[in-house]
Protein backbone atom coordinates (compact mmCIF):
# COMPACT_ATOMS: atom_id res chain seq x y z
CA UNK A 1 0.00 0.00 0.00
CA UNK A 2 2.81 2.05 1.10
CA UNK A 3 4.44 2.47 -2.60
CA UNK A 4 0.71 3.48 -4.03
CA UNK A 5 0.26 6.44 -1.53
CA UNK A 6 1.94 9.36 -1.41
CA UNK A 7 1.57 10.52 2.86
CA UNK A 8 1.12 14.43 2.58
CA UNK A 9 2.84 14.95 6.21
CA UNK A 10 3.63 18.45 8.21
CA UNK A 11 5.97 18.39 11.48
CA UNK A 12 6.39 16.59 14.35
CA UNK A 13 4.15 18.36 17.74
CA UNK A 14 1.62 19.64 14.92
CA UNK A 15 0.08 23.07 14.73
CA UNK A 16 -3.00 24.19 13.24
CA UNK A 17 -0.99 24.91 9.85
CA UNK A 18 0.99 21.97 9.88
CA UNK A 19 -2.21 19.55 9.74
CA UNK A 20 -4.62 21.94 7.97
CA UNK A 21 -2.13 22.39 5.09
CA UNK A 22 -1.93 18.95 5.25
CA UNK A 23 -5.20 18.17 4.44
CA UNK A 24 -5.24 21.51 1.47
CA UNK A 25 -2.20 19.97 -0.23
CA UNK A 26 -3.51 16.47 -0.36
CA UNK A 27 -6.57 17.78 -1.93
CA UNK A 28 -4.68 19.69 -4.43
CA UNK A 29 -2.07 16.91 -5.23
CA UNK A 30 -5.61 14.63 -5.67
CA UNK A 31 -7.10 16.95 -8.24
CA UNK A 32 -3.91 17.40 -9.82
CA UNK A 33 -4.14 13.72 -10.44
CA UNK A 34 -7.58 14.17 -12.00
CA UNK A 35 -6.71 16.80 -14.59
CA UNK A 36 -3.54 14.86 -15.85
CA UNK A 37 -1.55 17.71 -14.22
CA UNK A 38 0.88 15.42 -12.24
CA UNK A 39 1.52 14.12 -15.68
CA UNK A 40 2.54 17.38 -17.13
CA UNK A 41 4.82 17.85 -14.20
CA UNK A 42 6.32 14.57 -14.46
CA UNK A 43 5.26 13.86 -10.97
CA UNK A 44 4.50 10.18 -9.65
CA UNK A 45 0.69 9.49 -10.20
CA UNK A 46 -0.27 8.72 -6.39
CA UNK A 47 -3.16 8.91 -4.72
CA UNK A 48 -2.44 11.79 -1.70
CA UNK A 49 -3.29 11.13 1.63
CA UNK A 50 -3.09 13.42 4.32
CA UNK A 51 -1.29 12.53 7.75
CA UNK A 52 -0.02 14.00 11.37
CA UNK A 53 3.15 13.12 13.44
CA UNK A 54 1.29 14.06 16.65
CA UNK A 55 -1.69 14.64 18.59
CA UNK A 56 -3.41 18.12 17.45
CA UNK A 57 -3.78 21.30 19.42
CA UNK A 58 -6.92 22.31 21.18
CA UNK A 59 -6.97 24.94 18.57
CA UNK A 60 -6.60 22.31 15.28
CA UNK A 61 -9.15 20.13 16.85
CA UNK A 62 -11.63 23.15 16.97
CA UNK A 63 -11.28 23.62 13.08
CA UNK A 64 -11.04 20.66 11.95
CA UNK A 65 -14.33 19.67 14.09
CA UNK A 66 -15.97 23.42 13.15
CA UNK A 67 -15.75 22.58 9.09
CA UNK A 68 -16.42 18.84 8.95
CA UNK A 69 -13.11 17.17 9.02
CA UNK A 70 -11.69 14.02 10.38
CA UNK A 71 -8.39 14.38 12.59
CA UNK A 72 -5.54 13.06 9.75
CA UNK A 73 -4.72 9.52 10.72
CA UNK A 74 -1.21 9.28 12.70
CA UNK A 75 2.26 8.50 10.66
CA UNK A 76 5.09 8.45 12.62
CA UNK A 77 7.90 6.20 10.76
CA UNK A 78 8.37 7.43 6.90
CA UNK A 79 10.51 3.89 6.28
CA UNK A 80 9.60 2.69 2.68
CA UNK A 81 6.90 5.26 1.73
CA UNK A 82 6.87 7.76 -0.54
CA UNK A 83 6.39 11.43 1.37
CA UNK A 84 5.35 15.33 0.85
CA UNK A 85 6.14 17.34 3.44
CA UNK A 86 4.14 20.65 4.54
CA UNK A 87 5.13 23.40 6.71
CA UNK A 88 9.03 21.69 7.52
CA UNK A 89 11.98 20.84 5.74
CA UNK A 90 14.19 19.78 8.42
CA UNK A 91 15.14 16.40 9.10
CA UNK A 92 14.84 16.60 12.44
CA UNK A 93 11.09 17.83 12.37
CA UNK A 94 10.10 15.05 10.06
CA UNK A 95 9.49 11.42 10.06
CA UNK A 96 11.32 9.47 12.04
CA UNK A 97 13.50 6.93 9.53
CA UNK A 98 13.59 10.07 7.31
CA UNK A 99 16.51 8.34 5.10
CA UNK A 100 14.35 5.48 4.02
CA UNK A 101 11.34 7.63 2.83
CA UNK A 102 11.10 9.04 -0.76
CA UNK A 103 10.56 12.78 -0.85
CA UNK A 104 8.47 13.60 -3.48
CA UNK A 105 7.11 17.02 -2.58
CA UNK A 106 8.10 20.31 0.02
CA UNK A 107 5.74 22.96 0.41
CA UNK A 108 6.33 25.43 3.26
CA UNK A 109 7.21 29.22 4.41
CA UNK A 110 10.38 28.64 6.69
CA UNK A 111 14.33 28.79 6.02
CA UNK A 112 15.05 25.70 3.91
CA UNK A 113 16.30 22.93 6.32
CA UNK A 114 18.41 19.91 5.48
CA UNK A 115 16.57 18.18 3.80
CA UNK A 116 18.24 16.31 0.51
CA UNK A 117 17.02 14.19 -2.38
CA UNK A 118 18.36 12.32 -5.13
CA UNK A 119 16.22 13.48 -7.40
CA UNK A 120 14.68 16.82 -8.32
CA UNK A 121 11.13 17.63 -6.45
CA UNK A 122 8.51 19.75 -6.51
CA UNK A 123 9.58 22.19 -4.17
CA UNK A 124 7.78 25.81 -3.22
CA UNK A 125 8.88 27.79 -0.20
CA UNK A 126 7.74 31.43 0.05
CA UNK A 127 8.83 33.86 2.90
CA UNK A 128 5.45 33.97 4.04
CA UNK A 129 3.56 33.70 7.12
CA UNK A 130 1.88 30.57 6.59
CA UNK A 131 1.93 27.51 4.22
CA UNK A 132 -1.41 27.90 3.86
CA UNK A 133 -0.40 30.94 2.14
CA UNK A 134 1.36 28.77 -0.41
CA UNK A 135 -0.75 26.38 -1.49
CA UNK A 136 -3.49 28.91 -1.68
CA UNK A 137 -0.74 30.34 -4.46
CA UNK A 138 -0.94 26.69 -6.01
CA UNK A 139 -4.45 26.19 -6.38
CA UNK A 140 -4.68 29.66 -7.80
CA UNK A 141 -1.72 28.80 -10.19
CA UNK A 142 -3.19 25.94 -11.59
CA UNK A 143 -6.88 26.76 -12.06
CA UNK A 144 -7.98 24.33 -9.17
CA UNK A 145 -11.12 25.82 -7.26
CA UNK A 146 -11.21 25.68 -3.28
CA UNK A 147 -14.27 24.15 -2.02
CA UNK A 148 -15.30 26.10 0.91
CA UNK A 149 -14.57 23.87 3.51
CA UNK A 150 -11.01 23.37 2.41
CA UNK A 151 -10.99 27.24 2.36
CA UNK A 152 -12.27 27.66 5.89
CA UNK A 153 -9.23 25.57 7.45
CA UNK A 154 -6.71 27.13 5.36
CA UNK A 155 -7.87 30.84 6.43
CA UNK A 156 -7.81 29.07 10.09
CA UNK A 157 -4.25 28.07 9.80
CA UNK A 158 -3.00 31.83 8.40
CA UNK A 159 -4.59 33.16 10.86
CA UNK A 160 -3.23 31.08 13.29
CA UNK A 161 0.41 31.30 12.11
CA UNK A 162 0.19 34.94 11.66
CA UNK A 163 -1.69 35.77 15.28
CA UNK A 164 -4.48 37.37 13.32
CA UNK A 165 -1.80 39.03 11.27
CA UNK A 166 -0.30 40.42 14.05
CA UNK A 167 3.19 38.42 14.25
CA UNK A 168 5.99 40.08 12.21
CA UNK A 169 5.94 37.13 9.83
CA UNK A 170 2.87 38.39 8.10
CA UNK A 171 3.21 39.99 4.53
CA UNK A 172 0.73 41.47 2.00
CA UNK A 173 0.03 37.88 0.72
CA UNK A 174 -1.21 36.11 3.68
CA UNK A 175 -3.58 39.09 3.96
CA UNK A 176 -4.72 38.81 0.33
CA UNK A 177 -5.22 35.10 0.62
CA UNK A 178 -7.23 35.40 4.02
CA UNK A 179 -9.56 38.29 2.61
CA UNK A 180 -10.19 35.48 -0.32
CA UNK A 181 -10.16 32.84 1.86
CA UNK A 182 -12.69 34.09 4.01
CA UNK A 183 -14.90 35.17 1.00
CA UNK A 184 -14.79 31.66 -0.41
CA UNK A 185 -15.44 30.22 3.44
CA UNK A 186 -17.93 32.53 3.66
CA UNK A 187 -16.64 34.14 6.83
CA UNK A 188 -17.41 38.20 7.12
CA UNK A 189 -15.44 39.59 10.40
CA UNK A 190 -11.92 37.99 10.09
CA UNK A 191 -10.92 39.53 13.14
CA UNK A 192 -13.77 37.92 15.11
CA UNK A 193 -12.98 34.98 13.45
CA UNK A 194 -8.85 34.75 14.21
CA UNK A 195 -10.06 35.55 17.73
CA UNK A 196 -12.57 32.64 18.65
CA UNK A 197 -9.56 29.90 16.53
CA UNK A 198 -6.74 31.42 19.24
CA UNK A 199 -8.54 31.30 22.35
CA UNK A 200 -8.71 27.77 22.20
CA UNK A 201 -5.39 27.64 23.13
CA UNK A 202 -5.62 30.00 26.07
CA UNK A 203 -7.27 27.48 28.20
CA UNK A 204 -4.35 25.71 29.54
CA UNK A 205 -6.15 25.09 33.07
CA UNK A 206 -6.19 21.02 32.51
CA UNK A 207 -3.50 20.32 30.22
CA UNK A 208 0.09 18.45 32.11
CA UNK A 209 2.81 20.88 31.87
CA UNK A 210 4.71 18.75 29.53
CA UNK A 211 2.05 19.13 26.78
CA UNK A 212 1.76 23.00 27.08
CA UNK A 213 5.07 22.89 26.47
CA UNK A 214 5.34 20.22 23.49
CA UNK A 215 2.24 21.86 22.12
CA UNK A 216 4.08 24.12 19.54
CA UNK A 217 7.75 23.37 20.63
CA UNK A 218 10.54 22.26 17.98
CA UNK A 219 14.53 21.13 18.32
CA UNK A 220 17.45 23.01 16.44
CA UNK A 221 20.81 22.92 16.26
CA UNK A 222 22.96 26.20 16.56
CA UNK A 223 26.62 25.82 15.82
CA UNK A 224 26.80 22.67 16.88
CA UNK A 225 24.76 23.13 20.22
CA UNK A 226 20.89 21.30 20.51
CA UNK A 227 18.46 24.54 21.68
CA UNK A 228 14.83 24.25 21.94
CA UNK A 229 12.52 26.76 21.30
CA UNK A 230 8.71 26.42 22.56
CA UNK A 231 5.56 29.09 22.56
CA UNK A 232 2.45 29.15 23.59
CA UNK A 233 0.18 31.97 22.75
CA UNK A 234 -2.84 33.18 24.66
CA UNK A 235 -5.12 35.94 24.62
CA UNK A 236 -3.88 37.43 28.07
CA UNK A 237 -1.18 36.41 30.06
CA UNK A 238 -3.03 36.23 33.29
CA UNK A 239 -4.70 33.26 32.04
CA UNK A 240 -1.60 31.68 32.39
CA UNK A 241 0.15 33.11 35.20
CA UNK A 242 -0.82 30.41 38.15
CA UNK A 243 1.47 27.77 35.91
CA UNK A 244 4.79 29.84 34.95
CA UNK A 245 6.54 28.43 38.12
CA UNK A 246 5.43 25.05 37.12
CA UNK A 247 6.18 25.77 33.31
CA UNK A 248 9.86 27.08 34.27
CA UNK A 249 11.01 23.84 36.92
CA UNK A 250 9.46 21.56 33.71
CA UNK A 251 11.89 23.57 31.31
CA UNK A 252 15.36 22.80 33.79
CA UNK A 253 14.04 19.36 33.80
CA UNK A 254 13.61 18.67 29.90
CA UNK A 255 17.24 20.54 29.56
CA UNK A 256 18.76 18.19 31.56
CA UNK A 257 17.01 15.33 30.41
CA UNK A 258 17.73 16.04 26.94
CA UNK A 259 21.30 17.64 27.46
CA UNK A 260 20.37 20.96 26.17
CA UNK A 261 22.70 23.67 25.52
CA UNK A 262 19.51 26.03 26.12
CA UNK A 263 15.60 26.03 26.06
CA UNK A 264 13.53 29.20 25.49
CA UNK A 265 9.79 29.09 25.82
CA UNK A 266 7.94 31.93 24.95
CA UNK A 267 4.65 33.18 26.71
CA UNK A 268 3.26 35.55 23.93
CA UNK A 269 0.30 37.61 24.46
CA UNK A 270 -1.79 38.21 21.59
CA UNK A 271 -3.31 41.16 22.94
CA UNK A 272 -0.15 43.02 24.09
CA UNK A 273 1.27 41.88 21.31
CA UNK A 274 4.56 41.10 23.33
CA UNK A 275 6.35 37.78 24.52
CA UNK A 276 7.98 36.59 28.27
CA UNK A 277 10.33 34.89 27.00
CA UNK A 278 11.42 32.04 29.82
CA UNK A 279 15.25 31.03 29.58
CA UNK A 280 17.10 27.87 30.74
CA UNK A 281 20.79 28.02 29.53
CA UNK A 282 23.93 27.46 29.82
CA UNK A 283 25.38 30.64 29.14
CA UNK A 284 23.19 33.79 29.66
CA UNK A 285 25.31 35.59 28.03
CA UNK A 286 23.73 34.02 24.60
CA UNK A 287 20.14 35.64 25.45
CA UNK A 288 21.85 38.80 25.97
CA UNK A 289 24.02 39.19 22.43
CA UNK A 290 20.64 37.76 20.74
CA UNK A 291 18.14 39.87 22.22
CA UNK A 292 20.19 43.23 24.13
CA UNK A 293 18.39 42.56 26.97
CA UNK A 294 20.57 41.33 30.03
CA UNK A 295 18.80 38.26 31.48
CA UNK A 296 18.21 38.43 35.13
CA UNK A 297 15.81 35.94 37.02
CA UNK A 298 13.93 32.95 34.70
CA UNK A 299 13.12 35.54 31.85
CA UNK A 300 12.87 39.10 29.79
CA UNK A 301 10.15 40.36 28.37
CA UNK A 302 10.20 41.64 24.20
CA UNK A 303 7.97 44.15 23.71
CA UNK A 304 6.46 43.29 19.68
CA UNK A 305 7.87 39.77 19.31
CA UNK A 306 4.75 37.81 17.99
CA UNK A 307 7.13 35.48 15.87
CA UNK A 308 9.57 32.51 16.96
CA UNK A 309 10.70 31.90 13.28
CA UNK A 310 11.59 35.44 12.55
CA UNK A 311 12.07 37.39 15.61
CA UNK A 312 13.62 34.43 17.91
CA UNK A 313 15.40 32.16 15.95
CA UNK A 314 16.94 34.26 13.56
CA UNK A 315 18.64 36.44 16.17
CA UNK A 316 19.32 33.35 18.64
CA UNK A 317 21.30 31.26 15.40
CA UNK A 318 23.57 34.63 15.09
CA UNK A 319 24.34 34.78 18.55
CA UNK A 320 25.27 30.92 18.86
CA UNK A 321 27.23 31.58 15.84
CA UNK A 322 29.26 34.01 17.56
Amino acid sequence: MSGEVLYVVGHKNPDTDSICSAIAFAYLWNEWKKRGILSQMKMPELEAVAVRQGEPNAETKFVLEKFGFQVPELMTDGAGKKVALVDHSDVVQSVDNFSQAEVVAVVDHHKIGDVATPNPILFVNFPVGCSATTIKFLFDKTGVEIPQNIAAIMLSAILSDTVIFKSATTTPMDKAAGEELAKIAGIDDITKFGIEVKSKLSDVSGMAVRDIIMRDYKDYNMSGKKVGAGQIEVIDLSLIEGRKDEIYNELVKMKNEGAYHTIVFMLTDIMKEGTELFVVTDDSSIIEKAFGKKLEGRSIWLDGVMSRKKQVIPPLEKAFAG
